[in-house]
């Protein structure tokens, strides 16, 4: 049997098994109704068999080597989409498949949505492009070269403008049609001042290993019937983004300056790791004295508008944050502007365009090659269509939010 008709005959079982556990579930609630007497804990053991399916019971020598030719086979996307599908099977195949997928350190591959926030591989950058709307105010980020004709791109990421009085909100969403905070598909946000000069990027999630300064508002826990139990409790400051005033109105690119306050400068060094999430956290409802809001003597939150807890990140113990800072360009004396190499990404001067490097001292012990490395490049390749090539120690997330401090409108920058 070839692999692909293995993939097929999954698709088609695990089809099979949803209309079946569906009938199933009807069945028991039209038997509960005309019964009195409830069903023997037999009945249950009788379905597990055949939610399981078939494949649940393959030797594990078998199963391991399936899923791994699949994991070989299926490197880019859309085709990739059948290494997910195998670990929606059932649950020996999800251990399995997460035993086989390695991070994008170590393989240079996205596949699940925690890769998202999981650094990107060390010896050559993950290549994606982002589509501007500007209708709707919405960007989204796709990976891949350049667009597809048919678009059939995988989407990554998508985020939303949000104006406000005194400055801009970027919410950042895992689809392009649901930017609730209250969703559980929210990740994490870009927050502006009035300026435009100083962004500060949330995340929905503490960084993996890092403290979290204590707070009150941290441990405030929601109704279940009014939010749902996966709401992100509280927004974590991860970075902060800084664009130097232009005061004399100098002609140039912009200067920027990151400090990556989830990353220790350690993880450029020779053997240093960065922060890698292995899953999203799960919030579960817990016992709780009511609170006056709660008993109806305040007004219901409403998580739609209102703004969620911002807690600071602590630095793990006393490591010092990594920073980085936009590659200086060259001016081209036969052209008249200024100029970066980026290797072909790029095909139209903006000033939005830029080039991030590691801003380090010399007793961090960085080799000169490791600082000059692009960690981050960002530029516009045509009308609404930009590329960002990201690695190590960045992730999708952290780059994508960088990059959207550019859209912003920066008049004393620029």
């Amino acid at each position: 049997m070839s692999l692909k008709s293995i993939v097929r005959e999954l698709k088609e079982m695990r089809d099979g098994i949803g209309s079946m556990s569906r009938r199933g579930a009807e069945s028991r609630r039209w038997n509960s109704r005309t019964k009195s007497h409830v069903a023997p804990d037999v009945t249950l053991t009788s379905i597990e068999p055949i939610q399981q399916g078939q494949w649940a019971n393959l030797p594990p020598e078998l199963l391991l080597d399936i899923i791994r030719r699949v994991e070989e086979s299926e490197t880019t996307w859309p085709a990739r989409v059948v290494v997910v599908c195998c670990g929606s099977v059932c649950k020996s195949w999800r251990d399995v498949t997460k035993e086989i997928i390695k991070t994008p350190e170590q393989c240079g591959r996205l596949t699940f949505p925690i890769s998202l926030k999981q650094p990107g591989p060390r010896d050559s950058p993950i290549q994606c492009f982002i589509r501007r709307n500007r209708e709707t105010s919405t960007y989204l980020l796709y990976i891949g070269l350049v667009p597809s004709e048919n678009e059939t791109d995988k989407l990554l990421l998508a985020a939303k403008k949000i104006r406000r009085a005194t400055g801009t909100d970027f919410v950042i969403s895992l689809v392009a049609n649901d930017f609730s905070r209250s969703s559980n598909t929210y990740v994490g946000k870009l927050r502006s001042n009035f300026l435009g000069t100083k962004f500060t990027i949330y995340d929905s999630q503490p960084p993996h290993g890092a403290g979290i300064q204590p707070d009150s508002r941290s441990s405030r826990r929601f109704h279940s019937k009014q939010v749902s139990p996966r709401v992100p409790a509280c927004n974590y400051v991860v970075s902060t983004i800084a664009y130097e005033l232009n005061v004399l109105r100098a002609r140039g690119p912009r200067r920027m300056h990151c400090t990556m306050n989830s990353i220790p400068v350690s993880a450029i060094q020779e053997g240093g790791h960065a922060p890698t999430p292995t899953s999203f956290p799960q919030i579960v409802d817990e016992p709780f004295s009511p609170s006056p809001v709660l008993k109806g003597k305040g007004p219901i939150l409403d998580l739609n508008n209102a703004s969620l807890p911002e807690l600071p990140v602590q630095s793990q113990g006393s490591a010092e944050p990594l920073v980085l800072k936009n590659k200086a360009p060259r001016w081209h004396e036969q052209l008249q502007c200024w100029c970066l190499n980026f290797k072909g990404r790029v095909t139209v001067a903006s000033v939005k365009n830029f080039q991030l490097v590691a801003a380090v001292d010399p007793s961090h012990n960085v080799s000169a090659a490791e600082q000059e490395k692009a960690i981050l490049q960002f530029g516009k390749i045509g009308k609404d269509i930009f590329t960002m090539d990201y690695r190590y120690p960045l992730s999708a997330f952290q780059a994508f939010a960088i990059c959207l401090s550019s859209f912003d409108t920066k008049p004393a920058c620029e």
